[in-house]
């Protein structure tokens, strides 16, 4: 997929990712195409350790694939594997 111009997107973590981040929240500007690629931008500004296949992922509220193309002024939120008993 081409690269776009730079867009601002908003990002919830949550549990481990929050932790990870150091933040709940954070509005990046990003040539990102998919939730893919802004996790993999991520990973490398916000030290993410998970691997992209484990998460969820919703944009808008909504639980889509990672190759969905994103847009200006959507809300991404990663969401890792929970464990419990």
């Amino acid at each position: 997929m081409p690269a776009s111009s730079p867009r601002p997107i908003k990002i919830r973590f949550f549990a481990v990712l929050r932790e990870q981040a150091k933040c709940s929240t954070v509005e990046v500007v990003t040539i990102a195409a998919t939730p893919a690629d802004l996790y993999r931008e991520l990973q490398t500004s916000h030290g993410l350790t998970f691997r992209a296949d484990l998460l969820r992922v919703a944009v808008n509220e909504r639980y889509v694939a990672m190759d969905l193309p994103l847009h200006a002024g959507d809300q991404v939120v990663f969401i890792p594997p929970v464990a419990g008993g």
